[in-house]
């Protein structure tokens, strides 16, 4: 039987995941790490990329978050995202739209708190469709 950890994937909105889990992939600010049982606590920045998940049944899982923290237990890890969304529920029109909509913006810039704001926006509509075009590829997971 092979080593397990418990995972929550929480975002302000709702739980999306919580699960017992073999091993997880996260975006943090240093890269991607790999979070398995047993792994040294940690305590990291996420940046707005993907999340897999390979369950203890199943196959893997993907989610996209927006940023957060990551905290890594030796028995249990916690993804807190500011927001997170299931890969099945990314709709690839609308992160198009909203990339091209934070590139007008920061196009149109009057203020540099709205230059910030519209960049973080394309940050998150770029990942978004990243995942979108790695998963029907198949070049993830």
């Amino acid at each position: 039987m092979a080593m397990t950890m418990h995972l929550d994937i929480v975002s302000a909105e709702e739980e999306i995941f919580s699960g017992t889990v073999l091993e997880v992939y996260a975006p943090s600010k240093s890269g991607e790490v790999g979070i398995f049982p047993r792994h040294t606590q940690l305590l990291s920045q996420l940046m707005a990329g993907e999340v897999r998940v390979k369950p203890e049944h199943g196959d893997m899982l993907h989610f996209f978050v927006s940023g957060g923290m990551l905290e890594v237990q030796p028995h249990m890890t916690t993804v807190l995202a500011d927001t997170a969304i299931r890969a099945k529920d990314l709709d690839e029109a609308q992160a198009l739209e909203a990339k091209q909509r934070a590139e007008e913006a920061m196009g149109e810039r009057e203020a540099e708190m709205d230059f910030a704001r519209a960049q973080a926006e394309l940050i998150q509509a770029e990942a978004q469709l990243r995942m979108i075009r790695n998963l029907r590829s198949g070049t993830r997971g």
